[in-house]
């Protein structure tokens, strides 16, 4: 009985957090105030939000969190040039909004930064120098999807063929993120968050 007792305790326990999170990317929450935060941040007017509005910001943002992980599975944030960055970064954020440490806001921010710098770094790595570097490919690409260049010669669009190849090489990286690394969405949360 006493197990069942536990079982049930724990299973509550456990629904509990989750239901505290808009998603889990591979075991790590994104916590309500995480999200809503990033949210608010980067949308200047929160009145009138859908769901949908919510869970495809969302989507950008697990997409995100993809990247930084697989950046730390790769051992950038051991890098000697990303700690200097981040630490010159943090002195710089202490003297200018004078913000203690413990501050909510000022693990937000600082997360923000290491996050986005390693985001930064791996999609130069994966994407950005790749498109850039390897003509061979880029040639290859632009046969592949000639009609879309109105008969103009490969030097004549080069560029946008760079873009284009730089965001099919970012569609697949995402995709095989996806694939590699567990992700779950609480709806529900989504949906609460909505109405506030």
């Amino acid at each position: 009985m006493r197990k069942v007792y536990c079982a049930i305790i724990i299973s509550l326990f456990i629904t509990g957090a989750f239901a505290q999170n808009v998603a889990v990317v591979n075991g790590k929450p994104i916590t309500n105030k995480e999200f809503m935060w990033v949210y608010k941040k980067n949308h200047s007017s929160y009145r009138n939000v859908t769901p949908e509005d919510l869970e495809a910001y969302l989507s950008l943002y697990i997409n995100f969190k993809l990247k930084v992980l697989e950046a730390k599975e790769m051992g950038l944030d051991k890098d000697t040039a990303y700690l200097a960055e981040v630490k010159n970064y943090e002195h710089a954020l202490r003297t200018q909004k004078r913000i203690s440490k413990t501050k909510p806001e000022y693990v937000f921010i600082m997360n923000e930064y290491k996050e986005a710098v390693l985001m930064f770094n791996i999609s130069e790595i994966k994407v950005w120098n790749q498109a850039q570097n390897d003509e061979n490919q880029l040639r290859i690409f632009y046969d592949k999807n000639k009609s879309v260049y109105l008969q103009s010669s490969f030097d004549e669009v080069r560029g946008q063929v760079v873009t284009d190849y730089q965001q099919e090489l970012e569609n697949e990286w995402i995709k095989a993120l996806r694939n590699k690394y567990p992700v779950k969405i609480n709806q529900d949360e989504i949906r609460k968050l909505a109405r506030l």
